[in-house]
Parts: C-alpha cells; sequence; structure tokens
C-alpha cells in the first residue's frame, strides 16, 4: 500500500490520501485528543505529540501539526501510523467496523433555528455550499459546514485543514461570499462561525 502525500494552503497541515475511501459519507473533525476518543485512529495520530488536529474526508485524511513541528520527522510517523491502519483493516471508530459502521454524528445543531419563511433561501445556500464549495475545499484537505442564516448574514464553519488556515478568512470573505451573494441577493454577508 502507498499512501499519497499532498500539501494544503494551510502549511500547518498535510493531506495524506491512502487510495481507497476512509469516510462512507461525511467527514469528521477531531480538533483535540479528546475528540480523537472515538476514532482509534484519530488517537493513534494524536498520540505521536505533535498532532493538534485530524480530519477524515471521504478518501483522505488531514492532519495538522502544532506549532514549531517538524513535519521531516512527523511525516514519516503520520504515514506508518496510517499504514497500519489501512492495512489492517481495523475499525475507523470504536464500536465500529471499517466500514465505517456505528460512526459516532458529528454535532450539526445549528447555531440558531433558520427561519421557516426563508427555507427557499436556505436551500439554494445549502446546494451552492454542496455543489460548488465544499468540493473545492475537499481538494484542500478541509470541509465547511452551514451553521445557520439570519438577517442576510450567512454563518459557516470550516474544517481539517481549512480551520485556522491563513486564507481561510479570505476563502470566506472573497470566494465563498462572493459566490453566495452572486446566486442568493438576499445573503449580505459571509461570517465564521
Amino acid at each position: 500500500m502507498y499512501i499519497e502525500t499532498e500539501t494544503t494552503p494551510n502549511p500547518a497541515t498535510l493531506k495524506f490520501l491512502p487510495g481507497q475511501q476512509v469516510m462512507p459519507s461525511g467527514t469528521r473533525d477531531f480538533a483535540s485528543p479528546e475528540d480523537a476518543e472515538a476514532s482509534p485512529l484519530a488517537q493513534a495520530l494524536f498520540d505521536t505529540g505533535e498532532v493538534t488536529g485530524v480530519f477524515f474526508g471521504g478518501n483522505f485524511v488531514s492532519v495538522t501539526a502544532g506549532p514549531g513541528a517538524d513535519w521531516g520527522v512527523l511525516k514519516p510517523q503520520v504515514v506508518a501510523v496510517l499504514l497500519d491502519h489501512f492495512v489492517s483493516q481495523a475499525p475507523l471508530f470504536a464500536g465500529g467496523d471499517a466500514s465505517g459502521i456505528a460512526v459516532p454524528p458529528e454535532d450539526d445543531e445549528l447555531m440558531f433555528e433558520d427561519d421557516p419563511a426563508h427555507a427557499d433561501i436556505v436551500a439554494q445556500i445549502q446546494e451552492l455550499l454542496e455543489t460548488r464549495v465544499r468540493p473545492a475545499v475537499a481538494s484542500d484537505g478541509g470541509d465547511i459546514r452551514y451553521r445557520g442564516f439570519r438577517e442576510g448574514v450567512v454563518y459557516l464553519q470550516m474544517q481539517g485543514a481549512c480551520s485556522g488556515c491563513p486564507s481561510s478568512t479570505a476563502t470566506l470573505k472573497h470566494g465563498i461570499e462572493g459566490l453566495l451573494k452572486h446566486y442568493v441577493p438576499e445573503v449580505t454577508e459571509v461570517r465564521a462561525a
């Protein structure tokens, strides 16, 4: 088995491609060792001592290193952990099998309830995020989650390599905000949640 590695726009994060499916559907973000207790793979990556974030995408794992970490030393350790996991076909989540069964649901709660009168606007926003934005941020090793729409403002949460990336504010303000404003005139602003 060979694991490809790609850089991301976030210099602290590398994207690892094991050449097979990681998540059967959705994504999962682990921002702390406590979050990682749900996944033996995420826990093993945090156990290297230099990892501060792990993100599972459909066919990749993004790993974020802490300040001062040396990717020259950390990268072989991460590859070894990933190889051990995928070659042994170990379960991705505690209590599940390698296919991802028993994946603990991630918190999908909105920041606030969307106004039912804006259901068509929210549907347009979510469609654009799903078809135009998520594929682009996934190619950079991350994801974006819709968190709400209120008074013209769309609230989004960046995950994986996109979380904490120096260019994430520009992505939100100049890329995503421009796209949403163009197609959904009711959108006046995009903010990080």
